[in-house]
């Protein structure tokens, strides 16, 4: 289910892209509706839970390292807040208000309080990560961004954060894995008759429609319904304007899907509440809807993609493409631009097959260039378009007056081969993987509960 994600305005992207790879996971594992209701109950009974919301009083100077939070003695200073949402804030282009700041800053400190209090209870049973596996991890995201540790650092300390943030993250997203290894996957058990059940569910679903939802949830009661539904909407006007829906989803969701960017997976329109499937079935790829109100509270809903189940998708196929293309030299009249593109779509027309391109090309005054790439990777006005053609055909030209005109040629197609169910074995895998999850949430919520928390 986790997955690893050039340094400039796309660094936050990657940087938080990568904490669903288990170098740099965001550390709380925050809880699903039904946690919630329990740790509700639970909160009426020990007065050591941790608060629905934390107000940070005045403002401080980064550089001084005062307690924000004491976590069982354990000192978060203001300095490690600001340094954990620099990355945040980079993740977003650096576009994050100040009043968007200050709710990013209060979830911030959740986080490393559930961080804090994940290395604390490792560390009771024994489980610390070494300086040099840390050093080691390091180096390797370091590396992934071509820069050396020591540059990196560096990097991270222009941006306002620090080499030590992010160490922290490493050693929070290790030490919490191998505590789950050792106190809680050894007594998940999954058993032949369930997974043969997904199994044939799997294979009576094939041809049904599947989407690969992200979702943000924020619980509301009615008391503060209202004000949840101002924040849902605007945390969505971020995203719609360039903000990274997944590292909203860190810091936002209340989902148990807000360690991986609040990736749900596949999914049927079936297995979702029914306000969630009749948006999903309504957007399109890359599309956003929401506030939309569930039993519980709000959720915002992304469609990252869409298929159908145990079916190839066209969109798989590898294209082999030449590409005609004529540039316009600066100062090209729109009228001469006009009469070579209106030329060009004339020669498009009495091409012959892909043979004929480099001649077409040639009496165009046009360049060719061949390549093979996959047709999802491709605009979506191109996808649609190439996946409908012949071979031998082109595509109706486009472009603009300063970057000139285009077409692509197909010549040649390699059509995916029809999806297979998974393995039985990848089946066991997912749904022990689900279950720990499962009880790492409700670890997680019984160490808020007996934590003595004193904040600043």
């Amino acid at each position: 289910m986790n997955s690893v994600k050039r340094i400039s305005s796309r660094f936050t992207a990657r940087i938080l892209a990568g904490a669903a790879t288990g170098l740099l996971a965001c550390s709380a594992i925050a809880q699903t509706p039904e946690s919630q209701a329990e740790d509700a109950a639970g909160a009426t009974a020990s007065a050591l839970d941790i608060p629905a919301s934390v107000v940070l009083f005045g403002k401080r100077d980064p550089n001084v390292r005062t307690a924000t939070a004491l976590v069982n003695g354990e000192v978060i200073t203001q300095t490690d807040v600001e340094q954990r949402l620099a990355l945040v804030v980079l993740a977003n282009g650096g576009n994050v208000s100040a009043e968007e700041k200050d709710r990013l800053r209060l979830q911030v400190l959740r986080n490393l309080i559930d961080e804090t209090l994940q290395i604390q209870e490792a560390a009771a049973k024994d489980i610390r990560v070494p300086a040099a596996e840390l050093d080691e991890n390091f180096a390797r995201v370091a590396a992934n961004f071509r820069y050396t540790p020591d540059n990196f650092a560096k990097y991270l300390a222009a941006q306002g954060s620090s080499a030590r943030s992010i160490r922290r993250q490493i050693e929070g997203e290790v030490a919490w894995s191998r505590l789950l290894r050792r106190q809680v996957q050894p007594f998940v058990n999954v058993s032949e008759d369930e997974v043969r059940s997904t199994y044939e569910r799997l294979q009576a679903a094939k041809g049904k429609e599947e989407f690969h939802i992200g979702e943000i949830y924020l619980s509301a009661n009615p008391s503060n319904s209202q004000q949840v539904a101002e924040n849902a909407q605007k945390i969505m006007a971020q995203i719609r304007q360039g903000g990274s829906f997944q590292a909203y989803a860190r810091q936002y969701s209340e989902a148990s899907t807000a360690a991986v960017g609040g990736d749900l997976g596949w999914v049927r329109a079936a297995q979702l509440p029914e306000p969630l499937a009749e948006a999903a079935q309504q957007l399109q790829v890359g599309q956003i809807a929401g506030p939309i109100a569930i039993p519980g509270g709000f959720s915002l809903v992304y469609l990252i993609d869409k298929r159908q189940v145990l079916m190839a998708d066209a969109r798989d196929a590898v294209l082999s493409l030449k590409q005609v293309a004529i540039d316009f030299p600066a100062g090209t009249s729109a009228a001469e631009a006009q009469r070579r593109a209106n030329a060009f779509g004339e020669a498009l027309k009495k091409l012959q097959g892909c043979g004929s391109v480099e001649a077409m090309a040639k009496g165009v005054g046009a360049t060719v260039i061949e390549n093979d790439i996959q047709a999802r990777n491709l605009p979506p006005q191109l996808q649609s378009i190439l996946l409908s053609m012949q071979v031998g055909e082109s595509t109706p030209p486009f472009g603009s007056a300063t970057e000139g005109v285009r077409a692509l040629v197909l010549c040649g197609r390699d059509d995916p081969p029809d999806a297979s169910a998974p393995s039985v074995e990848s089946i066991m895998a997912q749904m022990e993987e689900d279950r720990v999850n499962k009880r790492a949430r409700t670890y997680l919520r019984d160490l808020r509960r007996d934590a003595v928390i004193d904040y600043n």
